[in-house]
Formats: structure tokens, sequence, C-alpha cells
């Protein structure tokens, strides 16, 4: 393609740049403390009724999440155990069939039973923070069986604002960001656009992203501003989704063009480490495709000047006892905190 340049990559040991463009005022920001650890997941596909072994799978990443404080990150990217996650995303796809008749209720039940939402009432000991990607169903109202996927998130983000969790929720309920100490979380669900782009027809309604970018745009001027502090931003699909437009990529990359997106996190097309910006710009944003929950997840740590990520991989994927893990898919940079 012509439009853009995009780089799968392994090992990367790395300087970001942050740019700042045209905002006025600054916003105050938490200060620092102690460095920021979470996880990152997609593509868990809940089942009801065939591929059950999956759920399986999907369980014995958990339990791997639950155990992974303490554990030694790779030398290559700088050692040291790893620390309490604050969370971990869960970047859509979360069942495997959004609006069908006896089933999708079934698997959203399957989805809550291993990855709860606080920490307290699941199989995961973390808070979750989940999207919807395009296997979760239509939006709200548009669901022909009774039971909606989208409906049940902005359920919980309700939740997730009165404790707390989150600071910003938009208008229909969906998307969301909050901070954890200096670093600004932006989940902008199935991708950052406001709606389908024209020349793509490809089964609508359920690929309305539903103002998600518009969202974005007004949340980071907002509660970033000119402050130079780490973004990290979050969807189901990635610059190597074809029904997410090239030129809808380009539009992105403008609205946040101005700000330190330290990291962009999706899942739906596989597993890796890319580098995107469109042909003629010079900073890339570097991003993590976080692939499927019964294969692994991602670490990430962000401190005072560097932010690593690692791929949790099992040996065997389709292994559900005596399993090895490993570490793949390295990255580690210097960042700038802002003011």
């Amino acid at each position: 393609m012509k439009r853009f340049q995009f780089y799968l990559f392994g090992v990367i040991l790395g300087l970001s740049t942050a740019g700042l463009l045209g905002l006025s005022f600054a916003i105050a920001a938490p200060k620092s403390t102690e460095p920021i650890t979470f996880i990152a997941t997609s593509d868990s596909h809940y089942v009801s009724s065939k591929n059950l072994d999956r759920i399986d799978r999907n369980k014995v990443s958990i339990e791997r999440m639950n155990a992974i404080p303490g554990t030694l990150w790779p030398a290559e990217i700088g050692g040291g155990k790893v620390g309490q996650p604050r969370g971990v995303f869960a970047l859509g796809d979360l069942i495997d069939d959004g609006d069908k008749r006896d089933e999708t209720l079934l698997q959203w039940r399957h989805f809550e039973k291993q990855f709860g939402f606080d920490g307290t009432d699941g199989l995961l000991k973390y808070p979750v923070f989940e999207g919807w990607g395009n296997h979760d169903g239509p939006p709200i109202g548009k669901e022909k069986f009774g039971f909606s996927v989208q409906s049940k998130i902005k359920e919980r983000n309700i939740l997730r604002k009165k404790a707390g969790r989150i600071n910003n929720v938009s208008d229909n309920g969906l998307h969301y960001s909050w901070d954890w100490n200096k670093v600004h979380f932006v989940q902008a669900n199935l991708y950052p656009a406001d709606k389908q782009h024209p020349k793509i027809r490809y089964s609508l309604p359920w690929h309305d992203p539903q103002g998600s970018l518009a969202f974005l745009k007004d949340d980071l001027k907002i509660n970033v501003g000119d402050s130079n502090r780490p973004i990290v931003i979050m969807s189901h699909c990635g610059v190597d989704t074809d029904w997410w437009h090239p030129e809808d990529w380009a539009e992105f990359y403008k609205a946040v063009k101005p700000y330190n997106v330290i990291a962009y996190f999706y899942g739906h097309s596989g597993t890796g480490l890319r580098k995107y910006k469109p042909e003629g710009e010079e900073k890339h944003i570097d991003c993590v495709n976080t692939g499927q929950t019964e294969k692994g997840f991602f670490v990430v740590e962000v401190n005072d000047n560097r932010f690593r990520v690692g791929f949790q991989a099992k040996k065997d994927p389709k292994a559900t006892e005596n399993l090895v893990w490993e570490w793949k898919y390295l990255l580690a940079k210097t960042i700038a905190l802002g003011k």
C-alpha cells in the first residue's frame, strides 16, 4: 500500500519521540509514584455449543495472569520482577456469537465467570476494562434476540465510573478513559472512527464505531491538553484491518499526532509488535497486537521514563496441562512523562 508505512518486528530497544501542536492550556496530572503494570489481551471468543475446549484454554491463561506478579521480566528488556497488575484490557471479540438465539447470553456468562468485573467476582483477580469487537453484536437496540453485549458494557461502565476506576464516559455510555498515575488510557472499542467509511459497506450495523474518534479527540483535549503526558489507546481493530479504511487510519493518526501516544493496543488480527505512520509522516505509533486469550497475553509496565511489554505465550497453544510459558515479542523504549 502507498498510504502508510507498517512494520512487523520482534525485539526493539528504542527511543520514543513526542509531538506537541496547537493546544494552549495545561492539565494538571497526578504525580507518578511507582511503576504501572497491566495486562492486555483480546479475542477470548467465548462459545456455548462448539469448540468448548477454548473455555479451558482461556481459563489457564487467566490463571497465569493471576500468577504473573513476582515472575521475572526478560533480561533483554531490563529484568526485575513483574509488579502487581492494576487491570486487564479485554479488547473485543469477548464472545463468538454476538446475536444468536439461545447462545449469546450463555457465551457472555462464560466471559463473566472467568474475566469477572472488578477482580473479586470471577476467576481473574484484577479489574477488567473491556471493549467490544466485530463478534460481539450490533449497537444497542439493533439486536434480534433480546440480549446486547454493548448494553452490558454500558451498564458496567456506569459501575466503573461510580467506583472511580474510570473518569470519562462518552454520551452513548460505551467509550471511556481513565488515569493511572500520569498515564492516560482511552478505550475506543471497535476502532477509532465516528462511522463506517462510505467506501466500506461491510456488515453494518455491527461494524459501526459509534462516535469513537470524536470521543477520543474531545477526551484528549480536555484531559491531556498540552501536558505531554503519556497516552495509551486501545481498540479491537488495528491498521491492518481492511474494513477500517486506510483513509480513516490517517484521520486517527492526525487526531493523535499532537500528543505523546506511547502505544496503541488492539486485537482482531494476530499477535505481534508493529509500527505505523501514514506516508510522509516522521513519527510512528508503536502498535501492540494482543492476540487471542487462549494463546497468551501481553504484560506491560510504565515507569518514570520507560515503557516495556512482553508476550507471555504458551509454548503449546493447545495445552491445558503441564504448560510451559515463554516470553515473546519484547519491546522497551524511553518515554517522557510530561507535566
